[in-house]
């Protein structure tokens, strides 16, 4: 199939058209249709297939023609809901892409930063609002929001909202929109609670899953490292240097971890960087910009600071903390292997982190490969009964380069 294929104005396909994007990925070929056909949907696919154009696309050309060349005072009549700060300015930057031959407008809130010139581009009014749950209720607390002229309320990455602790703030939300809305709910994975909110939320939705629920992509290879957990910093810095690593994007689980980690690699004279929430909306985006601009090589990120890092052919992700919540794993490694594109995951697993692992590949359920050939590991006992680790990547080594992924390199990105 192709864009021209599914009865979208000619104002988004030229726009499409310009980003190099000839066929839909399976989730937009699924999804538009039933956006434009007006039913609630639940969407489902792995990260970096293309969910924010399933929506954004569909959305840009309803209000179109809804709007068309209007002289009235434009209302919010789509809104679009996602945890992050790093996430918002990305789908407003999807909306600005394939809307930008319409008279459409769009404006992107959320905390961390003044309010006011927010405020003054509300007054002014918008077509499409894309907000972080705290800074939207505050504007609406604060009389600047009005919802109810909305059409379509859009709740993207669902499970980590969940997971951030935003439910009460969707609920509320939700209740300030029009009963005949339209609601779309995407997730890259689909507990049993985004499936409660749904029903809470939806009326008779379709659904939309291609590929297995919290799957994750085929392209990405993934290895495990089992180590000593103070010898975590040596490892990487081993990594980096004798794989020459660069445009690395490393978890850890908390703010100060990821400030230590950073420090440690510094004083190694590897240019590193940290984004977390203590961070500003600014110095995130200042480290954000220096990281895809390569002037950084490693970026080290917490996963609410990560959950809108969307960055072409990110080579590696590196786990320095394993997550304790399985699902994270398959959002953080989705950071790599985006569109097609190929991707290595390395994680490090410590003795106490084990359980950790073995919940990640009950839910994966990948033959991940076990990297033994390195001088960190666990001082005695191995992942399964008392022996060091057994290397199960015979055919390879410790430090195995990355095949080149060159032949892909013109593929466009989707999300």
């Amino acid at each position: 199939m192709l864009f021209e294929d599914l009865s979208l104005s000619k104002s988004i396909q030229k726009a499409v058209f310009e980003e190099g994007y000839l066929n839909p990925t399976p989730i937009q070929e699924q999804s538009i249709p039933v956006v434009l056909s007006g039913r609630d949907l639940i969407g489902c696919a792995q990260t970096g297939t293309g969910k924010t154009a399933a929506f954004a696309i569909p959305i840009i050309h309803q209000l179109h023609r809804i709007v068309g060349s209007s002289k009235k005072a434009k209302q919010i009549r789509a809104l679009v809901v996602t945890p992050t700060r790093e996430l918002a300015v990305q789908i407003g930057e999807s909306f600005d892409t394939y809307g930008k031959y319409t008279n459409l407008t769009q404006l992107t809130i959320f905390g961390g930063v003044s309010q006011n010139p927010q405020v003054e581009t509300l007054k002014k009014g918008v077509d499409i609002l894309i907000a972080t749950p705290g800074r939207l209720l505050d504007l609406h607390k604060q009389g600047f929001l009005d919802l109810n002229h909305l059409h379509t309320l859009v709740l993207d990455e669902a499970d980590q909202m969940l997971d951030m602790g935003f439910i009460n703030d969707v609920k509320k939300i939700v209740k300030l929109t029009p009963k005949n809305r339209q609601t779309l709910l995407f997730s890259a994975t689909m507990p049993i609670a985004i499936r409660e909110l749904a029903e809470m939320f939806l009326q008779d939705p379709a659904k939309v899953e291609v590929s297995p629920v919290s799957s994750t992509a085929e392209n990405v290879e993934q290895r495990i490292y089992f180590v000593d957990k103070t010898e975590k910093r040596n490892l990487l810095y081993s990594l980096i240097k004798e794989e020459n690593l660069s445009n690395v994007l490393v978890f850890s689980r908390t703010k100060h971890g990821a400030d230590n980690v950073v420090k440690a690699l510094r004083k190694k004279d590897i240019p590193a960087e940290a984004i977390h929430g203590d961070k500003s909306q600014n110095a995130r985006q200042r480290v954000l910009d220096a990281f895809k601009n390569k002037e950084v090589g490693v970026l080290v990120a917490t996963d609410i600071a990560a959950r809108g890092i969307d960055i072409e052919q990110l080579p590696y992700v590196i786990n320095f903390d394993l997550p304790n919540i399985p699902e994270t794993y398959v959002h953080r490694i989705g950071r790599t292997g985006r569109a097609g594109n190929g991707g290595i995951a390395i994680s490090f697993c410590g003795k106490d982190e084990l359980p950790y692992w073995k919940d990640i590949q009950k839910l994966i359920k990948v033959d991940v490969k076990t990297i033994a050939d390195h001088p960190y590991q666990w001082h005695s006992g191995s992942p399964e009964a008392g022996e060091k680790p057994k290397n199960s990547n015979r055919s390879g080594g410790a430090h195995k380069s990355r095949k080149s992924n060159n032949s892909k390199k013109n593929k466009k990105r989707w999300y």
